[in-house]
């Protein structure tokens, strides 16, 4: 039994669908519910990611559903089709993960509005469609949980980043609208809020140097930048019953960055 499996045994059996999980963190949040025993739709953008990281996911899980479905988050009708279709096939939809996200950080004075309005298409507007889409599958079963990925951008600024902190703010203000509204159909909506977590991304910006990692590493009170793991964790925790109290909240996994107002002073 997978250490997933062992703490959270309710999740087994359920259905989830995590977007953007073609790589990085989304793609760690879904081989975590996989571990834990869940049926998993794992939607993306990237056809060519989903079609071998699907079945390599599905490999040893014979009992269980692991399917993939191609289709940009703020598309309506497409996400509506694919969780719909993954829902009968599973018996309903149990828990959402909005995770798909793009950056466009730029100087406020050179952003395009192009970038701007990706940044809204996705990082907002994907986001309330998937979560909508998924509410309305839940609503007709037993309830369900939602979980949105805002950032620590989204409590905190930083420079160039106008677009990702404006949405991501967005989403953390949508989040608590959307727990207010569906806790009486039994449905829980909280945000992921993670800071800087060692993904493929990240080590590939880091390489380009683009990124400097040991800055980064100074300026978080902990030391270290966070894992994958770590945020799973967190989504896993939030699905399970054992959070049953807890909605309409956004959970800051940053290492301390967002509490230390003497930071710049070690940077």
């Amino acid at each position: 039994m997978t250490t997933e499996a062992a703490i959270y045994p309710d999740l087994r059996g359920r259905s989830v669908c995590v977007t953007g999980a073609a790589r990085g963190l989304g793609l760690a949040l879904a081989e975590a519910y996989a571990r834990a025993g869940c049926h998993v739709l794992l939607m993306d953008i990237d056809g060519d990611e989903l079609g071998w990281v699907g079945p390599e996911l599905a490999a040893e899980r014979p009992g269980q559903v692991i399917a993939t479905a191609m289709a940009p988050v703020s598309d309506e009708d497409a996400v509506t089709k694919a969780l719909t279709g993954f829902a009968a096939r599973t018996g309903g939809l149990s828990v959402m993960v909005a995770n798909a996200g793009v950056s466009a950080n730029a100087p406020s004075l050179d952003l395009g509005l192009d970038r701007w309005n990706t940044a809204l298409d996705v990082n907002l507007t994907g986001v309330f469609v998937c979560a909508r889409a998924a509410a309305r599958v839940m609503r007709e079963g037993d309830g369900g949980v939602v979980l949105t990925t805002s950032s620590m951008y989204g409590v905190t600024a930083g420079p160039e980043r106008a677009a990702y902190c404006a949405t991501k703010a967005g989403v953390a203000a949508l989040t608590k609208v959307l727990a207010v509204e569906w806790a009486p159909h039994g449905i829980r909506v909280n945000a992921l809020a993670p800071g800087y977590v060692e993904t493929e991304l990240v080590a590939r910006l880091a390489e380009d140097g683009r990124l400097d990692t040991e800055a980064l590493r100074r300026r978080t009170p902990r030391g270290s930048l966070g894992r994958p793991e770590d945020i799973a964790h967190l989504a896993l925790f939030l699905s399970s019953g054992v959070s049953a109290n807890i909605t309409g909240q956004v959970l800051v996994s940053d290492g301390g960055w967002t509490a230390d107002g003497y930071a710049v002073t070690r940077s």
